[in-house]
């Protein structure tokens, strides 16, 4: 396809500053910079595919039901008014010359000019070739994903319900996880806590008893974050919720039928799959001309500036950036939110000192610990050497995410959701029909053929936009 050219800026004599990705690091970059540097001094734009920064941490929450999933979601466009955004992908890069390729939501391809690169493009799932899962599984990176799984486990609830036959219930209430790190524990247990609610208050033909839930980890323990006598402990308080977690354990294959077989020879039917087995670096780094490391990773100096390459910086879980507070040499930040963050206010600190003529600072950040919610009023905390379990970690882990998430607004709003839940009960209504918005309609348009009817089954969300809307209403 023929590209043509955007021109770079309005006006030659102030610098472009790209911005590939709006997540943690794009969207804190881009905030620092129009703070720091007074109007007209650059341009700042900003390319995602989406027109918000999702805060991850919230994804479980949402999930459950206790935050409103637009609440977890930052627009870009309202919270980077000097910023130019443009909701599409870059699909190539040349730093060489100093040009990005951009393919927008809509309309042709087009090539950006710049002067200085942030490369934020963050991370994807990292998945293996494993029989069924392409087809079958369901990961848990964006508002859509976890908005999904809401609906989905409720749906699987109403079903088991309006069924007596053991086969579809036993196959309906067995959930499935692959991925024992913080996302996958959290997203386990909280989808678990608003499943087991639901159950005792709404659906007297079900029992707690009745679900099955199975978390998969391939080695020997879960929160590799914490020690792991806090690892052990929240295994214990998942057992004693009738939680099934299998250490040492691999997925091998899922068939078409939802039939899941482990490495461990068991063999069972389940109608929910969520892989979150770790990230890797977002692909679209092959299309550049970026130099990586053996893991896919942008090698970076410890100002954040990506190593042997003018004018381009880097930050977030697909940088390699030298962790100065470790004991050993050669070691890395680890990909994950507290550093991310971080990372991005240095970068744009140190963008805006280079372009005033000044040295960058290298980044420098201790890791603190983690904190995980395990459902309401349950979770779990490792903070500056301090343990800590139950209600008090939980607690913490919302006060200290909603001292992260970014803007006012934003943190007002999942104050006030949080208190709307402590005075009413938890909403536990699946709007299956967002799933497939369309079936109704195309069944009349069909003239009520059953034949035409589009698959009764919840289908995976095309888009997380889809599903965020969704959700305003779940």
């Amino acid at each position: 396809m023929a590209l043509r050219s955007a021109p770079a800026s309005s006006t030659t004599s102030r610098p472009v500053i790209l911005v590939v990705g709006g997540g943690y690091v794009g969207l804190y970059t881009a905030l620092r910079l129009q703070k720091k540097l007074s109007r007209g001094r650059a341009e700042i734009v900003v390319v995602d595919p989406q027109p918000h920064m999702t805060y991850q941490p919230f994804l479980p929450e949402a999930a459950a039901g206790s935050v409103e999933p637009r609440h977890v979601v930052v627009p870009l466009r309202r919270t980077l008014p000097r910023c130019r955004v443009i909701t599409g992908a870059v699909i190539g890069l040349t730093h060489a010359d100093k040009k990005a390729r951009i393919t927008p939501v809509e309309g042709a391809d087009f090539e950006l000019s710049y002067d200085v690169l942030v490369m934020a493009a963050g991370s994807v799932a990292r998945t293996l070739p494993i029989p069924g899962l392409a087809e079958n599984g369901i990961g848990f990176k964006t508002v859509g994903e976890a908005i999904y799984l809401r609906n989905h486990v409720l749906a699987r609830l109403d079903a088991a319900s309006s069924t007596d036959d053991p086969d579809v219930r036993r196959r309906a209430l067995t959930f499935t996880f692959v991925g024992g790190g913080y996302a996958g524990i959290e997203a386990f247990a909280e989808l678990e806590d608003m499943a087991r609610y639901a159950i005792t208050r709404y659906y007297p033909r079900l029992s707690p008893a009745d679900m099955r839930w199975v978390l998969v980890e391939a080695t020997g323990r879960i929160l590799p974050e914490v020690d792991l006598d806090m690892s052990a402990w929240t295994v214990k308080q998942l057992t004693a919720r009738g939680m099934d977690v299998r250490l040492n354990t691999r997925l091998e294959s899922v068939s078409a039928d939802g039939v899941v077989k482990l490495s461990d020879g068991e063999e069972f039917s389940s109608e929910t799959l969520v892989w979150t087995a770790g990230t890797k670096p977002n692909p679209m780094l092959s299309e550049t001309d970026l130099p990586r490391d053996e893991r896919g990773r942008v090698p970076c100096e410890a100002t954040l500036h990506i190593r042997g390459v003018d004018d381009a910086w880097a930050a977030g879980d697909l940088a390699a950036v030298p962790d100065l507070t470790a004991d050993q040499s050669g070691v890395t930040t680890a990909p994950n939110a507290q550093h991310a963050v971080r990372q991005a206010k240095q970068l744009a600190d140190n963008i805006a000192a280079v372009l005033s003529g000044q040295e960058p600072v290298p980044y420098r950040h201790k890791y603190v610990g983690s904190v995980a919610s395990l459902g309401l009023y349950k979770g779990v905390a490792q903070v500056y050497g301090v343990k800590l379990k139950g209600f008090p970690a939980w607690f913490m882990h919302r006060a200290y995410h909603v001292s992260r998430v970014p803007t006012f607004n934003r943190k007002a709003r999942v104050v006030a959701d949080w208190t709307m839940a402590m005075l009413f009960r938890r909403e536990v209504i699946s709007l299956g029909q967002l799933q497939d918005p369309r079936r109704e309609f195309v069944f009349a348009a069909n003239t009520g053929q059953p034949g035409h009817l589009p698959p009764s089954r919840p289908q995976q969300p095309e888009t997380a936009d889809d599903q965020a809307a969704a959700g305003q209403a779940g």
